[in-house]
């Protein structure tokens, strides 16, 4: 499997887990730690999720669905911007790992861009670092000259999630390359979009019929092609999953990117980053 590289020398897998919309519903969580652990089981470690996230449920989901396997699997969660001031930010983190049942978080993401000023955020983070409550911290759904205003402290930063897949591909102009630049991996959410209606786009099924994949698949192989990029799809269904884990495996020629391409225009100019 293909794996990407934070600014520490840690390397995770490029294809990861995310869990958006987990424990909202009580009936629902034990399949969903089933699929998380399937997932483990799979190779895809890293697992994605946030305070946000059912108020914290989905927090309580990952950490049923990691019990006894905490060396195995690499924890991501976000801090509401909300929470991300120097008092705030070590209650909501105490609260993330109470739930999650860890000591210590692999990663820590400010969510999105609030009041709080990043100055402020990137010292409570800090603060947390050295407490060893967090290894490492990061950004989500921050754009390049919301990064260039961490200054000094943009090379402490992990990563910078955002909304990447063929739908939204604005990210491709200037913020990809930013990162590339400052080494620093970005994480894709929804890469294989909401809703359904990227999946049921004639130019994925053609590229999917053509290499006996499915769209999700295609578009996955899409997201997972570019260096320095972590996948991180929602999975709660066994099949799902496997499917998701084959999407590694699948190596889109140039003539499946050029289709992509001519469906889903990758950006010509600047555009505002779009969040879910």
């Amino acid at each position: 499997m293909t794996s990407v590289r934070f600014p520490d020398g840690t390397t995770v897998p490029a294809l990861g887990q995310g869990t958006w919309h987990m424990g909202e519903r009580g009936s629902d969580r034990r399949r969903e730690a089933d699929a998380l652990r399937l997932g483990l089981d799979l190779g895809l470690t890293l697992i994605d999720t946030a305070e946000m996230y059912a108020e914290g449920g989905a927090e309580e989901v990952v950490a049923e669905a990691i019990a006894g396997r905490r060396d195995q699997a690499f924890l991501v969660s976000k801090v509401y911007p909300h929470n991300a001031s120097r008092t705030k930010l070590p209650r909501a983190l105490d609260a993330s790992l109470r739930r999650l049942r860890v000591e210590t978080l692999d990663l820590y993401l400010l969510h999105w861009r609030g009041s709080v000023p990043l100055a402020e955020t990137v010292e409570a983070m800090e603060r947390a670092k050295a407490d060893g409550k967090i290894l490492r911290w990061g950004v989500s759904n921050l754009d390049v000259d919301e990064l260039e205003e961490l200054g000094p402290a943009l090379k402490d930063c992990a990563t910078d999630q955002v909304l990447w897949n063929l739908e939204a591909r604005g990210v491709e102009f200037d913020l990809l390359p930013f990162c590339a630049k400052h080494r620093m991996p970005v994480m894709a959410y929804s890469p294989v979009g909401q809703g359904g209606a990227l999946l049921r786009h004639r130019a994925l099924a053609e590229i999917a019929e053509r290499h006996g994949a499915t769209p999700a698949q295609v578009a996955l192989a899409f997201v997972l092609a570019k260096p320095g990029v972590i996948a991180i799809p929602k999975a709660a269904d066994p099949q799902h999953l496997r499917d998701n884990a084959k999407a590694r495996d699948l190596k889109l020629t140039q003539q499946d990117f050029r289709g992509l391409d001519a469906a889903f225009p990758p950006p010509k100019r600047k555009r505002s980053l779009a969040m879910l």
